[in-house]
């Protein structure tokens, strides 16, 4: 077993939807399975309204996207990584009803994918994306997760 890393974890549902689906003792073994280094995350579930503005006001693009990382701490000599990690609920069920897989689940791909964002990973290009794609892929069944990228 991979030893864990420290991992300092606030969780806010401004959107409390899923605060029962997705309590903050999963998002903790999820997010543990894909830190690399000590980490200070803060994950805040979102509606899509305040996801479309923080989408908007950040990156220049207006629509409420699945996950959006805050990034703080990329580079190398950091020894903890630092980031805000915002999910947004409307967007998740969406997107899980149309993949045809549990919120759950996909909450769990989103979470992973969000998290490899924080420690530097990226998929601005292809080999990027396989590498960060492939990673994900590891992470989720070592979760018992199914692949996300899979067709189904």
């Amino acid at each position: 077993m991979p030893q864990e890393n420290k991992l300092t974890l606030s969780v806010q549902y401004p959107d409390p939807r899923l605060k029962e689906t997705i309590p903050r003792n999963k998002l903790r073994r999820w997010i543990q399975a894909a830190l690399f280094a000590p980490a200070e995350l803060t994950i805040r579930f979102v509606d899509a309204e305040e996801g479309r503005t923080l989408n908007r006001e950040y990156r220049g693009k207006d629509y409420a996207t699945n996950v959006l990382t805050f990034a703080y701490t990329e580079d190398e000599e950091s020894e903890v990584t630092q980031a805000d990690i915002i999910l947004c609920t409307d967007v998740l069920q969406r997107e899980a009803a149309e993949q045809k897989k549990s919120v759950e689940a996909h909450a769990a791909h989103l979470v992973v994918h969000g998290v490899l964002h924080a420690q530097g990973y990226d998929h601005e290009n292809d080999e990027e994306a396989a590498e960060m794609e492939a990673l994900e892929v590891e992470i989720l069944e070592s979760l018992g997760e199914a692949n996300p990228y899979a067709e189904s």
